[in-house]
């Protein structure tokens, strides 16, 4: 693990699902006394932080993403005193601690928002957005929920409209209003008095909204749609110009930067979901004066063929820049990526090949829990379905409780998360992939995953270097160049379940062992099983 004030350069993050992790108290419910309890694996792993999702006091209509208290834990996951207890055993461990900020919005519950809405006049009237209505009692204009639906939910006390990007019960904040963005700066600075080492960045490019509230433009036949939302969800036929990634929050981020690097070592990484999300990034990550990193939802969609991949790296190249980006192939949003990529892979080989292609790749890494164990998407029933999300859109579009059901610790009918039924069903298909199962098999792939990310962290070049591609006389292989202080490495990865063959020139110096991967170089000849992976010095 690396330890310098840089840490997250390169770092490898992984992602807690905090109510499916562990629960340690018997409510069928994860909590934080769970989670402290399972660090010792987390960091076994080899990884350099957790990421806890949402832990904030809430009425959980979204699991947390609607906060109603900043500077609180949730009754349901423990008191401070149990956060606390948590971050000094992780960094005991050598473990960063991030955790999640939702700032774009709260929830309707808010005590800024009960006062908001009782009038026009009162000291918080103007921290969320509203608006009157159009002369026929309509909107104010086309802007969408994600959620489905009018982006504007009617107020009967302030006979007004409030914007939510997302449900009803999350109402936007607007942060044109300065006294919004010194409280949010105010509330992360409690954590970060507290011990947290960083930030996931909840929605990071909603923030801030046109005031002119125009209405925004269709996509037009042919062009992107929106990324991070389903397409067949109606919110990707608009262009979204208006109602976020607007100019202002550049701004906004310097401040919260300015705000970080009081406290050295920390770090943040932004959620974009936009129609250009390269572009964003390259804007919100650039010139080290706003966030750290942030990611998109790249790797986090359907197509995975290489001309794809190679597609992406390439845009990331030419548009981010100096930027950073993060990389992730599932996470508590997206169906899990051994189902989404590798449905018709080989469900042990595959995962494995998937991570040593983010692993190789110039930024840091997101590991959502269970990603280790190549678990599969849960199939929930819709009688057990809880996600807001997946109700509406059922059964196109089933939510995302299949990704977040509760981790299998061992192959008991409860998976050893609970004594209890849990919130979500436990997955009868992940029971024989549980932890315990793969401990005590010495070929699981637990036991690769391991061996892969020590061996990459031990890895400068990967870890820190610059990215190019190499052309090889074969499609099917994606082909990396990492270079890093004068040292160069070539990468070939066969994601395919065809063994491959491919010219790579007469640069090798010297094969890298250590990382499990199979591989045999007949002088410029380079052979690769199904799913295999090859590491070199390059002269």
């Amino acid at each position: 693990m690396t330890t310098t004030l840089n840490w997250w350069k390169g770092g490898v993050i992984y992602q807690i699902y905090p109510r499916s992790f562990m629960d340690a108290n018997g409510d069928g419910i994860g909590d934080l006394a769970g989670i402290t309890s399972k660090l010792d694996y987390v960091a076994s792993l080899g990884v350099d932080a957790i990421w806890l999702s949402p832990i904030f006091t809430s009425p959980m209509k979204d699991f947390g993403y609607d906060v109603s208290d900043y500077c609180d834990i949730d009754p349901m996951f423990g008191t401070l005193a149990d956060f606390k207890a948590l971050i000094d055993r992780a960094h005991e461990l050598g473990l960063k601690v991030m955790i999640d900020q939702v700032i774009s919005h709260s929830a309707d519950s808010h005590p800024w928002f009960e006062e908001s809405r009782q009038d026009k006049t009162n000291p918080k009237a103007d921290w969320y957005v509203w608006s009157d209505p159009k002369p026929d009692g309509s909107p104010p204009n086309n802007w969408l929920s994600i959620f489905g639906g009018s982006a504007w939910k009617w107020d009967s006390r302030r006979l007004q409209y409030y914007l939510h990007n997302f449900l009803e019960s999350q109402p936007d904040f607007n942060f044109h209003n300065p006294d919004v963005r010194k409280a949010h700066l105010e509330n992360m600075r409690f954590w970060l008095d507290m011990g947290v080492d960083g930030f996931r960045l909840d929605t990071v490019n909603f923030y801030f909204h046109s005031e002119g509230l125009e209405d925004n433009p269709p996509v037009l036949p042919g062009e992107p749609k929106t990324m991070g939302a389903p397409h067949d969800n109606p919110y990707t036929y608009q262009r979204h110009v208006y109602d976020l990634s607007r100019p202002e929050n550049l701004d906004f981020l310097k401040d919260m930067r300015a705000m970080m690097d009081e406290y050295p070592g920390t770090t943040t990484v932004g959620e974009i979901g936009d129609d250009f999300p390269l572009k964003r990034m390259a804007e919100y990550t650039s010139g080290g004066d706003k966030l750290h990193m942030a990611y998109t939802f790249d790797f986090l969609n359907k197509p995975h063929a290489p001309d794809y991949i190679r597609d992406v790296l390439k845009n990331m190249q030419e548009i981010v820049g100096d930027g950073w980006p993060c990389w992730a192939l599932s996470n508590h949003d997206v169906v899990r990526s051994r189902t989404r990529w590798g449905a018709n892979e080989d469900g042990e080989a595959y995962p494995l090949i998937t991570l040593a292609l983010i692993l190789s790749l110039r930024g840091s890494v997101c590991l959502y829990q269970g990603e280790e164990l190549g678990l599969p998407e849960a199939d929930v029933p819709f009688e057990r379905i809880q996600d807001p999300y997946g109700i509406p859109l059922w059964p196109v579009f089933k939510g995302r409780d299949g990704c977040r059901t509760p981790m299998v610790w061992d192959k008991s009918p409860l998976g050893g998360f609970s004594t209890v039924e849990p919130w979500l069903p436990v997955s009868k298909e992940q029971l024989p992939l549980s932890v315990a199962e793969q401990e005590a098999n010495p070929d699981a792939l637990l036991h690769k995953v391991r061996k892969l990310i020590h061996w990459r962290q031990q890895q400068p070049v990967l870890v820190n270097g610059e990215l190019s591609q190499r052309d090889v006389d074969n499609a099917q292989l994606i082909a990396l160049v990492r270079e890093y202080q004068g040292e160069r490495l070539l990468v070939v990865l066969n994601m395919t379940g065809e063994s491959q063959q491919a010219t790579v020139g007469n640069d090798i110096a010297a094969e890298l062992q250590g990382h499990g991967f199979t591989s045999s170089l007949n002088g410029q000849t380079l052979t690769l099983p199904a799913y295999q992976a090859f590491f070199a010095k390059l002269s």
